[in-house]
């Protein structure tokens, strides 16, 4: 806890139907000095959320409401885009959706970060608005590419809504929390009146003290519960075999067996998704788990099947490494790893692996909003190659050495991997995406495509950085001379024709409106300190902030301008050679600026 300045959490243990360990850190209300107690404090579960909404799935499933493999049109009342969003509508319909596709993250939509939490619950939308209002685009063709969705996993519980004819809060309190006896936990936002004194508090470290957050509304079934320890402990005996076990009590034994079944993964040497879990090895013990982050709460609930274990752990102010580091700990302890021989890189290696250098961005992206920018900031990979033809995987502030096994196969040489809960890069493939793109596939429901150098960070950073830099410079030598020329009340020496003027008021206007929007853009990207997220990301927006939908367009009608007087500029001779020249190059940064722009969906 003191590593990650976690102020408070609950951890709990179960083993062979029994819970051994349950207890509660730090205080749930530090003012009040109200300590966590493991039985009665919620915490909330994030992601995590996500396996009661797969449950209740399967519940409708056993009851023959629901079809695992039949279109997903079929229950709802409006209807999924039947093509990728690269396609026209010439060519020919993709297969449709189904749950398995849903509760294996392999459905194909595009992702929209910003649209999950809300700090105010007037801005929250109704499960079945939400889904309507926010339906993405699809990216790829189902059942082939990994890409999580928080979206799919929110669909999934309007689907049990319509199935079970019910809200999706009272299906899963009726059918999942009272069988199973969980009395502090809750789907609802805000919390019931009887479990809100329940709730942890959360605070992070901010500036040497801790800063308390507010409640975080987030779409149901994706990631809105609250609970305790002592629940999830009777959630994951559920899901554990053995005589005392409790999984009969919400699902046949035989549904318990398949969701912890392996149901797609992206090669056979990789784990991947069972039905609602994630796959990882872990000291060569075969485990299923999910993470749960909001900005405020992370959470872990690992099985360990072939075990009958389970590891539940919850907190506030930390990280989610920590639960990650937390359960590797645990597993070292209780079930070390032998050591492991690792094989050199086999002869031609390095001719082999040169393909595979490069930036790699996560397929859980946006491709169609300007929310596609955010790619080069999120979950990026870079692949280099060393002079001994290892690979050296750069990710989440962590580089790691991988030897080749079979040509595109690649194992990490480090024991203890635990930067990421998407995936654990234990072992990395190298196949192709559906539009023939290099693609990283690792183990857990994410995968990467290699960027093309036009829209790597490195290019696009390095390129805009550049042009900002140039306009504020011509910016900064124009405005001299003009106090200059008013200083020596001297004319200037470029004609006094009118369009002259024009296109280097033109060209100044570009400058200024682009700086003018970069600035609103890093106000808006101000990290809030407690949340670690700008507030743009919770919804919460400037009054002037519609300025900057409108702002660009403006930008791209003095761009064209700007084409116009340059023609004009070169046939006319207007000012010296240089500054002609200036003026190209100008329009030639400004275009290049409007490129990107366009190319990010940010036009």
């Amino acid at each position: 806890m003191q590593k990650f300045n976690i102020p408070n959490a609950a951890v709990a243990v179960v083993a062979n139907g029994e819970v051994i360990f349950s207890h509660g850190y730090g205080y749930a209300d530090r003012e009040k000095e109200v300590p966590v107690n493991p039985e009665q404090t919620l915490f909330r579960m994030g992601s995590t959320s996500k396996l009661l909404t797969w449950t209740a799935v399967m519940q409708l499933v056993e009851q023959g409401k629901l079809d695992l493999e039949a279109d997903i049109n079929t229950y709802l009342d409006f209807k999924m885009p039947d093509r990728l969003y690269a396609q026209s509508a010439r060519e020919p319909a993709v297969a449709p959706i189904t749950l398995t596709h849903l509760m294996t993250h392999t459905a194909g939509f595009e992702d929209y970060p910003d649209r999950i939490f809300r700090l105010d619950e007037q801005q929250m939308l109704p499960l079945a608005d939400y889904v309507r209002t926010y339906m993405p685009q699809r990216a790829f063709p189902p059942g082939e590419v990994v890409a999580y969705s928080n979206y799919g996993t929110a669909l999934a519980g309007y689907i049990v809504e319509r199935a079970a004819g019910q809200l999706f809060e009272d299906y899963v309190e009726q059918h999942i929390f009272a069988p199973l006896g969980m009395e502090y936990s809750s789907f609802r936002q805000p919390l019931p009146e009887r479990l809100q004194p329940h709730m942890a508090r959360a605070y992070r470290l901010a500036q040497g003290e801790y800063e308390e957050g507010r409640f975080e509304f987030v779409p149901g079934p994706a990631g809105g519960m609250s609970s305790s320890a002592a629940d999830m402990s009777k959630f994951m005996l559920a899901y554990l075999p053995g005589e005392n076990g409790q999984g009969g009590r919400i699902l046949h034994e035989e549904t318990i067996r398949s969701m912890r079944n392996q149901q797609f993964t992206q090669h056979p040497l990789l784990s991947g998704t069972a039905f609602g879990f994630m796959e990882g090895v872990f000291n060569g013990e075969r485990t299923l788990f999910h993470g749960g982050s909001t900005m405020l709460f992370d959470t872990g609930l690992y099985l360990v099947p072939e075990r009958n274990l389970g590891l539940f752990v919850s907190y506030s102010g930390g990280s989610y490494l920590a639960h990650l580091g937390l359960f590797q700990a645990f597993m070292d302890h209780y079930y070390p790893a032998p050591p492991a021989d690792h094989p050199l890189p086999p002869e031609g290696t390095i001719e082999r692996s040169r393909q595979y250098v490069g930036e790699y961005q996560q397929n859980r992206r946006s491709f169609t909003t300007s929310e596609r920018f955010l790619s080069l900031t999120m979950g990026l990979i870079q692949v280099q190659l060393d002079k001994e033809g290892y690979l050296l995987v750069s990710h989440a502030g962590e580089v790691n050495r991988f030897v080749e096994i079979e040509p595109g196969v690649y194992l990490n040489l480090r024991e203890q991997r635990t930067q990421d809960y998407y995936g654990g890069f234990r072992t990395i493939v190298f196949g192709a995406d559906p539009y023939g793109n290099t693609m990283l596939m690792s183990d857990g429901p994410m995968t990467y495509s290699k960027a093309p150098w036009y829209a790597s960070s490195s290019f696009t950073f390095l390129t805009m950085i550049a042009i900002v830099l140039f306009i504020i410079i011509t910016l900064i030598v124009w405005s001299i001379r003009a106090v200059l020329r008013l200083l020596r009340r001297s004319k200037a020496r470029t004609p006094s024709a009118k369009l002259a003027r024009a296109a280097a008021g033109a060209a100044i206007a570009f400058g200024v409106l682009t700086l003018a929007i970069l600035t609103g853009v890093a106000i808006n990207g101000q990290i809030d300190p407690v949340y670690g997220l700008p507030k743009a990301a919770f919804g919460i927006m400037p009054s002037w902030n519609s300025l900057l939908d409108v702002l660009p367009w403006l930008l791209m009608i003095i761009g064209i301008s700007m084409l116009i007087f340059a023609v004009i500029v070169v046939r006319r001779k207007y000012w010296r050679m240089s500054g002609r020249i200036h003026y190209i190059l100008f329009t030639t940064a400004a275009w290049m600026l409007l490129s990107l722009f366009m190319y990010w969906q940010l036009i």
